[in-house]
């Protein structure tokens, strides 16, 4: 076998609101089914971590095509690789004080990452550069967006301004990026 890359599906949308509903166990063994290594799931929402020898974009549309296929609808995927994941999370754009003041106020977590298919265009970039709030902080680093919310991202406009970028994504918590870092790091 050739040298294999632990990739982090993330994949958009699914179980949420009683919507897109799979259950993981089945969502394994599908990413099983197609020949995917040591694959792992993490929390309902579609946290998917596994080894392959396969590039990352032919690979992101065949677990895209078989989740229609053996699902019956179509959910953006997400990948990243554990250096990826490692990089986001060392290099959080906002300082530990700016974090702890929006947890005092916010309602649930505060601090979340938005993963997008693909670094988006300079003209997506200055649609979003147009939003502001006081209530609420963004960065981008390249193939992310760094959110910092100081209410809560419940009704937030500006994840509701993410659209202006014009590429998939799909966002997760720091929280739940920690552990995927762990959970990545332990398979390495």
């Amino acid at each position: 076998m050739s040298w294999l890359t632990i990739y982090i599906a993330l994949l958009r949308g699914i179980n949420v609101g009683g919507k897109n509903m799979i259950k993981m166990a089945e969502l394994k063994e599908m990413f099983v089914a197609i020949g995917l290594f040591r694959v792992q799931m993490y929390i309902q929402s579609g946290n998917v971590l596994f080894e392959s020898n396969e590039e990352e974009e032919p690979l992101r549309k065949r677990i895209e095509d078989q989740i229609e296929l053996v699902f019956g609808f179509s959910v953006i995927v997400v990948l990243r690789t554990t250096e990826a994941l490692n990089r986001i999370v060392a290099n959080c754009p906002f300082s530990e004080q700016a974090i702890s003041e929006a947890e005092a106020s916010a309602v649930g977590e505060s601090l979340y990452v938005s993963l997008l298919l693909e670094e988006p265009s300079q003209e997506g970039i200055e649609r979003l550069r147009g939003y502001k709030s006081e209530n609420e902080e963004y960065r981008m680093e390249g193939r992310e967006v760094y959110l910092l919310f100081h209410h809560s991202i419940r009704n937030s406009k500006l994840a509701n301004n993410l659209q202006k970028l014009d590429v998939p994504s799909t966002v997760r918590n720091w929280k739940t990026m920690n552990k995927l870092v762990a959970l990545a790091n332990d398979m390495v």
